[in-house]
């Protein structure tokens, strides 16, 4: 078996990064035993100030010597740096986990190495407090270790979801990947409507994060479904019944598969 000198690699210092990095130290794994590689140094030192004792070495150096690689770049940077790992991950037999959004393990496979242990991972910002979802998926070179190894892992900053068909990795991305957006776009809309019916903006965004919060909460918690629990909060004749005719009308319902339909042909398009 391959020695290693990191437990986990990090190729990408951006925020996922980060948010995996501090969720690992968080539950017990040594600092020591986790490195970095990126290009900006500035940045490098930043999260080294901040959780003292990660390590930081070149890129190949990583993928020669750790267990867990976790390629946490940009979807367009993969096509030049996977290849240049190549001969670094031949020598150290890392499991390579990528978070790169519409780039498939066959890509990966042909820049990385066709026995290369591979899993596609999309996580999402709540990672950085924590509250991460993340969907993944497992190339047949993965073992059942491989797949508890990922897990461990993405849990460490939230939950993590399988999938068994690799297409679905880009229905998972327009879900869950780039869902905080859209949530972040209902905070928004609710604030600015709030403020617009006269309430001050501090009043109208404590009120909008502490509904979509208990609301999203109820709806985890509970054994009805979302719908049932509209339902119920919908008296006839009242006034949700009076705004949710006004989404129905300007037919939310369709917008949202549109966006999400939408994601998901580009997270197709990145892969191509």
């Amino acid at each position: 078996m391959t020695e290693h000198r990191y437990e986990v690699g990090f190729i990408g210092a951006g925020n996922m990064g980060e948010a995996l990095i501090q969720g690992l130290i968080q539950s017990g794994h040594a600092a020591s035993g986790i490195a970095i590689a990126d290009k900006n140094a500035e940045r490098v030192r930043d999260l080294q100030g901040r959780y003292p004792g990660l390590a930081s070495a070149e890129a190949e150096d990583l993928a020669a010597d750790c267990a867990t690689l976790v390629l946490a770049v940009k979807p367009q940077t993969l096509p030049d740096l996977a290849p240049a790992l190549r001969a670094a991950t031949d020598r150290g037999q890392p499991l390579v986990i990528s978070v790169a959004a519409g780039i498939t393990t066959g890509q990966l496979s042909g820049w990385l190495g066709a026995s290369t242990r591979l899993v596609r991972a999309m996580p999402n910002t709540p990672a950085l407090v924590g509250a991460g979802v993340t969907g993944l998926y497992a190339a047949a070179t993965a073992s059942h270790e491989d797949r508890a190894t990922a897990t461990r892992l993405l849990e460490a900053a939230g939950r993590a979801i399988w999938v068994d068909d690799e297409e679905q990795m880009h229905a998972v991305t327009a879900t869950s990947g780039s869902g905080p957006a859209y949530v972040f776009l209902m905070i928004e809309a609710m604030q600015e409507a709030a403020q617009a019916l006269g309430l001050p903006a501090d009043t109208a965004l404590e009120l909008t994060l502490g509904t979509l919060a208990g609301a999203t909460r109820l709806a985890a918690e509970s054994d009805e479904s979302a719908a049932e629990l509209r339902h119920r909060v919908t008296s006839p004749g009242g006034t949700t019944e009076r705004a949710v005719q006004v989404l129905e009308e300007g037919d939310l319902r369709g917008l949202m598969r549109r966006a999400m339909a939408a994601a998901a042909e580009r997270s197709r398009e990145l892969g191509r």
